[in-house]
């Protein structure tokens, strides 16, 4: 499932036939008695961290972000659409500061959202992946699947397919117990990806977010969650 090793220069096309990335092996049950779920108070790190990573599915790579990624990465957080459920467009100083911040993430925990490229044309496409949920939101400790897109590749499903490898691997090698994610109320499209991984909402942990401003109508947060013991049934 995990890929680990330097690409060099190759086009992304060239670059994923020759490392012959395998596909997601599908979640076959719950862990054994010997190996169940770990709470994310417990998790520390990945153990077998490392700091080159290509997650595989059949149409896309996740993997760590490179320099290269930064200018595709701004104008993406510079698009309007792309912006409108979250804060105002991002200078392009903020988009950097932002992948760093990613980057520190798997440096110091084995998992960030990571940048995702299509695995045909190997176009970055935005990122996908997990993210430590942070200390101010009262659901914290937790961890979150999460992605943005660049508008050109909604549409097509990738969020879910990048999302769901996610999870395999948050549930699998991770050994994590339980996922969240979370969004503004009128964000109704990323909602229905959260479905699609069959994460549930609980509408009495519907949330304002400390961040947004009181005037905002994006400030009302809706949190959907999914148990490894309920994904891992899910897969079977």
């Amino acid at each position: 499932m995990v890929r680990r090793g330097r690409r060099g220069g190759e086009s992304g096309r060239e670059r994923v036939r020759s490392l012959s990335l395998p596909m997601p092996t599908p979640w076959s049950g719950p862990p054994s008695p010997s190996r169940q779920p770990t709470p994310w108070s417990d998790v520390q790190r990945y153990p077998a961290r490392v700091s080159n990573f290509e997650l595989a599915t059949p149409r896309l790579v996740l993997r760590d972000w490179q320099p290269e990624d930064r200018p595709a990465f701004a104008a993406m957080n510079a698009d309007p659409e792309v912006m409108e459920f979250l804060s105002a467009p991002l200078r392009p100083e903020d988009s950097d500061a932002l992948a760093e911040r990613f980057e520190a993430e798997f440096a110091r925990r084995g998992f960030c959202p990571w940048a995702a490229e299509e695995r045909e044309s190997g176009d970055f496409i935005g990122f996908i992946g997990l993210h430590e949920v942070p200390k101010y939101l009262s659901f914290a400790p937790a961890v979150e699947v999460g992605w943005r897109l660049a508008r050109r590749f909604w549409g097509r499903g990738l969020a879910t397919e990048g999302a769901s490898a996610s999870v395999a691997l948050a549930f699998g090698d991770l050994g994590i117990g339980e996922l969240v994610s979370m969004t503004a109320l009128l964000n109704v499209r990323s909602q229905r990806v959260m479905e699609r991984l069959s994460m549930r909402r609980d509408p009495a942990e519907d949330f304002d977010h400390p961040r947004v401003p009181e005037e905002s109508e994006l400030r009302r947060h809706v949190l959907y969650r999914l148990s490894a013991v309920d994904g891992l049934a899910g897969r079977r």
